[in-house]
This record gives structure tokens, C-alpha cells and sequence, in this order.
């Protein structure tokens, strides 16, 4: 089962100081976050740096964060487009995607019906949407996604499931993990403590099930990949960076290869 590294885990480094950490530290390829960085919209400079570290690129993220909105284009479902076509020109069989935001009418109406028609144009590749979670203030709670934060409420063929969100909506992971079954297609390793924010901690840092997810894929019947997702925008230095990085890698590993007793 592939341990991946998120290149949005060396941020605020660029992408390609995603590959080369990911190479030193020992991960069996990336993800690719597409964000601003002219080099993670490059299907060629992303080949030439698969090539020269060694690690394939297994996943791509799609540009849908907040931030990413003008990435490509305005257009979500062209942004989306290219990112398939991204993942399709690498190899990498998944797509990370996440629910449209509230503002996005079209978009949003159009989600499931669109995203069926990518799968028929790109049959190698499975659209995963991820988990997200409300946004929380003094005494008030925002969803900024529609219909919600939650995909599993209408229901898609492939799933992405992300711990520290898990833990910023104070969701069961196990149990959402149950009601992906067999659509959950792609995991992003990180972890939370619950607070009601996104934090996304070296695992084992927080409180969320990460050994416990982990130790179940194998009696799941998962053959995705897990993606580590971690922030380290705070290391001071590259040394500290690779060493949260590598930290992660080990529980990914140590857990995978533990079976689940349940």
C-alpha cells in the first residue's frame, strides 16, 4: 500500500522541494498539490522531477482551495478538466477533489451529473471527493460547501478521506470510513485534536484514530493510496521539516503493516 507525500507538506517550500524530500525520506512517490507554483501545473517539469528523484507521482490534488480559485481558469470544471488530464499524462490514478462552495450555483448543481461525465472521459482515473468540515466562530458554525461538508450524504462512486478534517468537524473517522465502504478510494494522513479547526499534525500528535484507519485497510479492501498531509510552515528548518516528514512516514508504515483486530 503507497505512502505518498503531499507536496503541500513542504510548504511554504516550492513542489519540486516536494519530490526531493520525498525522495530523501523514502516515500513511494507524491501527490501533487496544484496551487500558484508554475511547476505543479506542469505536466512536463512534474515528469522530469518523477525522473530524476525517482518517485512517481500517484495523485493529484486539484485546484480547489480557496486560494487556487484562479488556477487554469475561473471555471471550476475546466480547473478540474486539467487537472485529469494532469493525472492521466502522469499515471496517477486518482483525482482529490472537494465539494463545490456555497457560491459556486452552477458548479454545485451540476457536481454529480459532471463529475460521471469526467469518469466516462477519463475511465483510468477515480474522482475522489474529500471530506471537509464547518467553519466555527464565537457561538456560530458556517458551511461553506454545497450541499454540505459531508459527500457521503449524496452519495459519490469515490471518496478521499482526510483524519485532520475529520477532527475539525469532530466526525467519527472510523465510522465515516464504514459509510465511504468500498468508494473510499485515497486517505490524507494528518491529524487533529478537535479544536474545530483544520490543523493537520504529524499523526500520532493529536487525537484522531490514525493507527486505528490505518490497521483497518487492509480488511477493508482498500487499494488506494495514503497521502501524508501534514503543515510544516512552522519548522525552522529544512532538517526539522524532514524530520516531521519522515516521523510521519514511519507510523504510516508501522500501522499499515500492524492488522486491524476488530
Amino acid at each position: 500500500m503507497p505512502v505518498l507525500l503531499s507536496t503541500s507538506s513542504v510548504f511554504p517550500e516550492p513542489t519540486a522541494a516536494g519530490f526531493e524530500m520525498a525522495a530523501a525520506v523514502g516515500y513511494d512517490g507524491v501527490e501533487v498539490m496544484v496551487w500558484s507554483d508554475a511547476v505543479s501545473q506542469d505536466a512536463g517539469a512534474l515528469a522530469g522531477l518523477s525522473k530524476h528523484y525517482g518517485v512517481p507521482v500517484r495523485s493529484v490534488h486539484a485546484p480547489c482551495l480557496m486560494v487556487t480559485q484562479r488556477v487554469w481558469s475561473p471555471d471550476p470544471w475546466e480547473r478540474l478538466r486539467r487537472a485529469a488530464v494532469l493525472a492521466d499524462t502522469l499515471g496517477a490514478p486518482v483525482v482529490v477533489v472537494h465539494p463545490p462552495f456555497a457560491w459556486q450555483r452552477d458548479y454545485a448543481r451540476t457536481f454529480e451529473t459532471g463529475l460521471a461525465r469526467l469518469g466516462r472521459a477519463f475511465p483510468g482515473i477515480r474522482f475522489a471527493v474529500e471530506n471537509m468540515f464547518p467553519l466555527r466562530g464565537v457561538g456560530r458554525e458556517f458551511v461553506p460547501y454545497a450541499p454540505g461538508w459531508d459527500p457521503t450524504i449524496t452519495g459519490f462512486d469515490s471518496y478521499t478521506l482526510d483524519l485532520s478534517h475529520c477532527a475539525a468537524s469532530r466526525t467519527d473517522a472510523l465510522g465515516l470510513a464504514d459509510t465511504m465502504g468500498s468508494g473510499l478510494a485515497h486517505v490524507h494522513l494528518g491529524d487533529g485534536t478537535g479544536k474545530g479547526r483544520d490543523e493537520h499534525l504529524v499523526p500520532g500528535r493529536g487525537t484522531q484514530p490514525c493507527a486505528e484507519l490505518l490497521e483497518s485497510l487492509g480488511r477493508r479492501g482498500f487499494t488506494g493510496s495514503v497521502a501524508v498531509e501534514v503543515g510544516t510552515r512552522k519548522a525552522s528548518s529544512r532538517a526539522e521539516r524532514e524530520a516531521d516528514l519522515a516521523e510521519s512516514l514511519r507510523f504510516a508504515r508501522q500501522h499499515l503493516t500492524t492488522p486491524s483486530k476488530v
